[in-house]
């Protein structure tokens, strides 16, 4: 026996279906908030800023309502530091400034890493070191200037070793946090696999700890650029802070501004340095850059 199905009326359906999508308004694709995002280029939008305090700033000077003897307008801080270009006054300070920050900087990180790699690899590395480096954090550096002078002179080895001590600390502390955040399941299995103790430090312990070590040297270098300001205070005869204590003393404040801008600079290039190399060293590290 066979039984005929006959197909569902679907006309009152596609009827309804047509009189809806007539009635709807025509949807325009909503852009997101990432294409909103990139209808301005990333570096106007980080200029933004900085553009609009100036402006204001030069305004408030050339009103009046921003004396002079209290801050320099920008027009003439600009002025100032073509004249200490051209004079050769600002290069010579910039060089010798920063012969003190890469020397100090390197005795600083030879110091801070090797004292982590030596804390972080041993219990018993850990059990004589780390505790005397946090007693030694806890003073701050800057209270040391008067030992460093009693010491090592008023020469170039106290600003060194100021700097030096400022850069120290915080790499150390982040290589040693850095080596001990390692998971203790990748040790085990590399061990598994049969690396000696030398491979793996090598092979996971070291690359495991770089992000730390990255992270501890952009601290470094903003310590030693501040270790630097004190450091030039000590009987300085050429460097950033010895015009600016020169500045000080007959109120220029426009050349204030200017060595403040050239510390300012400094650091920026040199974390943009540091950037580059956590780009390079940490490709195998896919991160978060924000949407």
């Amino acid at each position: 026996m066979t039984v005929d199905h006959a197909p569902p009326d679907i006309s009152g359906i596609s009827q309804q279906a047509l009189s809806v999508s007539a009635d709807a308004p025509d949807l325009e694709p909503i852009a997101s908030a990432a294409t909103r995002r990139r209808s301005l280029p990333r570096g106007v939008r980080r200029a933004t800023g900085p553009a609009l305090l100036l402006a204001l700033w030069q305004l408030f000077s050339s009103t009046g309502l921003l004396p002079s003897n209290i801050l320099a307008a920008p027009s003439a801080i600009a002025r100032t530091a073509s004249g200490l270009i051209a004079d050769g006054t600002l290069p010579s300070a910039m060089t010798v400034s920063l012969q003190r920050v890469t020397i100090g900087l390197a005795f600083g990180a030879v110091a801070g890493i090797g004292l982590a790699l030596l804390s972080g690899l041993s219990r018993l590395g850990e059990d004589l070191i780390d505790t005397t480096v946090h007693m030694l954090r806890a003073v701050p550096f800057i209270g040391m200037i008067p030992l460093f002078i009693i010491w090592l002179g008023i020469g170039e080895t106290p600003k060194i070793t100021l700097i030096a001590l400022g850069v120290a600390f915080p790499l150390y502390l982040n290589v040693h946090a850095g080596i001990r955040s390692v998971d203790d399941q990748l040790i085990e299995a590399g061990a598994s696999l049969g690396l000696t103790r030398w491979g793996l430090i090598r092979h996971v312990i070291l690359p495991g700890a770089l992000p730390g070590a990255m992270t501890g040297l952009r601290f470094s270098l903003a310590s030693a650029w501040l270790a630097l300001v004190f450091g030039e205070t000590v009987n300085a005869d050429d460097g950033i802070g010895f015009l600016m204590n020169q500045a000080r003393e007959f109120f220029r404040t426009d050349i204030i501004v200017v060595c403040l801008l050239i510390y300012a600079f400094l650091g920026i290039a040199a974390d943009l340095v540091v950037r580059a190399l956590e780009r390079l060293l940490l490709q195998w590290r896919p991160t978060f850059t924000g949407r």
